[in-house]
């Protein structure tokens, strides 16, 4: 399948194919589903705790005598049963990451990368390589050419003043092809990729 390839000015220029193999895959939520959970899975920290009454700052000591108090029988104030005492089971800091197959990660990219095209939320770009790292330039470029929360996938090396130029424009996002993921193509309204870009992504799916 054939798309138009447009310049970082909006000026139109040769048309590229798209791989049907990557393009033209049929989308299925749940496999969408599954890779966007294990990604977000893998970034969990998991370093929440809660301290055990073993570690809590109670004296050990026995609070009160053992009978005649009229009270429970307790042993010190670090118990759960108390205020500020350990907590009973509580969590400890653990991975949240769990297994995905590698072939359900890669029909995953190619389900969003289709998602994009079949939505009319994919835009093939010649390059972004710029003179100058000016914010103020891009920002009107991308305000012309109507993007909105943009996701910009380069070559393996993103041009160095067009990454400058980026990072302080809300809602736009530069990402080298090794990083293309699911969850953040999905995020975006638009998503833009050069044509190294396609091409790295292309050899690195088929």
């Amino acid at each position: 399948m054939k798309t138009q390839v447009i310049s970082i000015n909006g000026r139109k220029s040769k048309s590229v194919d798209l791989s049907e193999n990557i393009f033209g895959v049929e989308c299925r939520s749940d496999i969408l589903n599954r890779v966007v959970r294990w990604q977000r899975a893998r970034k969990q920290q998991g370093t929440h705790k809660a301290k055990t009454r073993s570690e809590t700052s109670y004296s050990k000591r026995k609070i009160f005598r053992q009978k005649g108090t009229g009270n429970a029988r307790h042993g010190d104030r670090n118990a759960p049963i108390f205020s500020k005492g350990g907590v009973y089971k509580g969590p400890t800091p653990r991975d949240h990451s769990h297994g995905l197959p590698k072939k359900v990660r890669q029909l995953g990219l190619k389900m969003a990368l289709s998602s994009k095209l079949q939505n009319s939320e994919l835009v093939i770009l010649s390059n972004v390589r710029m003179k100058n790292p000016k914010t103020s330039e891009l920002n009107e470029k991308i305000r012309k050419l109507g993007w909105k929360k943009t996701l910009v996938i380069d070559g393996s090396q993103v041009d160095e003043n067009f990454a400058r130029a980026a990072r302080n424009i809300p809602d736009l996002d530069v990402l080298p092809q090794q990083g293309a993921n699911v969850y953040d193509i999905l995020k975006c309204s638009t998503l833009v990729i050069t044509l190294d870009g396609l091409k790295a992504l292309q050899e690195r799916m088929s």
